[in-house]
């Protein structure tokens, strides 16, 4: 079996050259890989093996083994090229995985089925496109210093005014990741919105903010601080001098999380399940 596949709902993924990505260092990672290598050589589909230090533009389909850190990395570089990924989880939390290591057989099934759909994620764009994001990025002062005076326009108007440690900008993926641990609200993927979160804000009247997507967020700084850091996804980080101002917008492309009809994969079951959400306590 080769070619495109349909969903159901008209979703479709091109197996013609599935690449099979493995985080290095996790150890079971490639045990997994090769049980998933044989299913897919099994039903005559062309595939290869790599680490997740060996992306390629060559491959039409992603299928991701590790945490989220890995599909987040995996995600930014196949979303300029509409390449969809499924996550397998051999992480922790496993937010943005479909499937765990065990449920590989199962999850093979509901692709060559069509039973499956791709959600567009927005992503986010600064320092004109040489940081990308899927979860969130994030604004600190250099080294240890104890606060940052941070200044946040949205469309050239002055909005904010932060002393804070640093300041969160993320999109509805991030939401529930270091967004989620400053004090952020959760948002369902699908929203087409933006969160703007201070870290440790050292006033009560800060609060975060979810503003539409499509709006431009510069972020600047007072003089006294010699740097800035801005990090994507925790993963990529640049240092900007003090008279630099920082602009963040969405992304021209989005992300494609494969997503399948398993049980406990909604949004709100992920909720449940992984942060015990809305689970009253029992004593």
């Amino acid at each position: 079996m080769t070619g495109i596949i349909k969903s159901v709902c008209g979703d479709e993924i091109n197996l013609s050259n599935v690449g099979i990505f493995y985080n290095k260092d996790n150890q079971k990672a490639k045990y997994v890989s090769s049980n998933i290598e044989k299913i897919l050589k099994e039903n005559k589909i062309d595939c290869t093996i790599l680490t997740t230090e060996e992306y390629s533009e060559v491959y039409t389909f992603a299928i991701v083994l590790g945490g989220d850190g890995t599909i987040l990395k995996t995600a930014r570089f196949y979303a300029p090229f509409g390449v969809p990924i499924l996550g397998i989880n051999l992480g922790r939390l496993g937010f943005l995985s479909q499937a765990k290591s065990s449920q590989v057989n199962e999850a093979i099934e509901y692709i060559l089925s069509g039973s499956f759909l791709i959600e567009d994620r927005i992503m986010l764009s600064a320092m004109d496109g040489k940081l990308n994001a899927l979860n969130d990025i994030v604004i600190k002062g250099d080294g240890f210093s104890r606060t940052s005076r941070l200044y946040v326009h949205i469309n050239d108007n002055i909005v904010c005014d932060y002393l804070a440690d640093g300041i969160i900008i993320s999109t509805p993926t991030g939401s529930t990741a270091y967004t989620l641990s400053a004090g952020g609200p959760i948002l369902a993927p699908i929203l087409d919105a933006v969160v703007i979160v201070p870290i440790c804000p050292h006033t009560m009247n800060a609060r975060p903010i979810v503003i539409p997507s499509d709006e431009i967020i510069k972020v600047t700084s007072s003089q006294n601080k010699p740097l800035l850091k801005i990090s994507a996804d925790g993963q990529e980080t640049r240092c900007i001098g003090i008279n630099e101002s920082i602009e963040i917008k969405k992304c021209n492309y989005c992300a494609k999380l494969v997503l399948l009809n398993l049980e406990k994969n909604s949004f709100y079951s992920v909720l449940k399940e992984k942060l015990h959400w809305g689970l009253s306590w029992k004593g």
